[in-house]
C-alpha cells in the first residue's frame, strides 16, 4: 500500500480545511488552529502548509468572489480532495489502532 505521510502541522491544516468545508482560507485556518488547538501559528506557516498539501494533491484551491471587506480582493479558498480524505482516514485508523492496543491505559472516548 502506498501511503502519504504528513507532519502533525500538515495533518492539522488538512483537518481544518475539511472542517471549514469550502470556507477555508489562510486567516480562517489561522484562527481555527489558534482557537481549537491553542497553538500560536503564523500566517506564513499556514500558507506554506497549504501550498505543500496542494502540491501533494490533497487540497485544491480556487479564488472566491471579491469582497468590499477585503478592499475588492478575492480569498483563495481551499477544499480537500479525495486523496486528502483518504489520507486523513488512514491516519485516523493508524492512530486508533495504537490507542486501542495501549496496555493498562484507560480507554478514552472522544465526544464532540
Amino acid at each position: 500500500m502506498n501511503r502519504n505521510y504528513l507532519g502533525e502541522f500538515e495533518e492539522l491544516i488538512l483537518l481544518a480545511v475539511a472542517v471549514l468545508d469550502g470556507q477555508a482560507y489562510g486567516v480562517a485556518l489561522l484562527h481555527e488552529l489558534t482557537e481549537k488547538n491553542g497553538r500560536q501559528v503564523r500566517l506564513n506557516q499556514v500558507h506554506s502548509a497549504l501550498q505543500r498539501l496542494e502540491e501533494k494533491g490533497m487540497l485544491r484551491s480556487a479564488f472566491g468572489e471579491p469582497t468590499s471587506e477585503r478592499g475588492g480582493k478575492r480569498k483563495r479558498l481551499f477544499t480537500i480532495t479525495a486523496l486528502g480524505q483518504r489520507t486523513l482516514h488512514e491516519i485516523k485508523e493508524v492512530r486508533a489502532s495504537f490507542w486501542s492496543r495501549l496496555p493498562n491505559f484507560p480507554k478514552l472516548s472522544i465526544t464532540g
